[in-house]
């Protein structure tokens, strides 16, 4: 999914990260899946679509009244999914330069082998003090814990998502079913949100 528009970053699926444009980064590690027959990238922007094909991509033009800063990925993902043939979509927001087919092979496989409906991608994280921005404690009541004695938790990183087709229409949303998870290392996990992640992404690239 590669939209235009977008506004903290213009046209920030293309932005140069280290002598490549951000999305060849997901398109390159999509070609590589051993499961994955076709690579699409669903985009309303030309430059965005000549540079997929540059990378190999096929393009899925997509519908502007789905590119618009109100549109869910889900709008475009069901435009996708009633126009294209499939039977098991991978998802991948191309803002994560540290997406390897190995992580995506290993969430196609999870849904292939009948055991999960739907994958997502995540990092644990281990439990901090969290307080809302007027400092009401959100987590916590007197005292901070032991963090050994406090439960992890999965944090959706947004890098890819695997779903049946027929659960993504009979629910309209990218997780429903058996859902599992596919966890990955920190150091990989970021995205690309803003031109501080930028630039932090490319220092810890090199």
């Amino acid at each position: 999914m590669a939209r235009g528009n977008s506004k903290a970053i213009p046209k920030k699926n293309i932005i140069n990260l280290n002598g490549k444009p951000l999305i060849s980064y997901s398109v390159s590690e999509l070609h590589k899946c051993k499961d994955i027959d076709e690579v699409f990238v669903s985009t309303d922007n030309k430059e965005i679509s000549d540079i997929s094909k540059q990378y190999g991509a096929k393009v899925f033009n997509r519908d502007p009244k789905y590119a618009l800063d109100t549109s869910s990925s889900e709008d475009a993902l069901l435009e996708f999914t009633n126009k294209i043939k499939f039977d098991i979509l991978v998802f991948v927001q191309c803002t994560s330069p540290g997406i390897k087919h190995e992580y995506i092979n290993k969430g196609i496989e999870m849904v292939l082998s009948g055991q999960y409906d739907s994958v997502f991608s995540c990092f644990k994280q281990h439990w901090i003090p969290e307080y809302s921005l007027n400092l009401t404690p959100l987590n916590f009541k007197d005292t901070y814990s032991r963090r050994q004695d406090r439960e992890s938790k999965l944090i959706d990183i947004g890098m890819f998502y695997v779903i049946k087709k027929e659960i993504l229409l009979e629910n309209k949303f990218r997780l429903r079913g058996k859902i599992g998870y596919v966890e990955i290392p920190l150091k990989d996990s970021f995205q690309i949100d803003n031109m501080e992640d930028l630039k932090l992404i490319e220092k810890l690239m090199k």
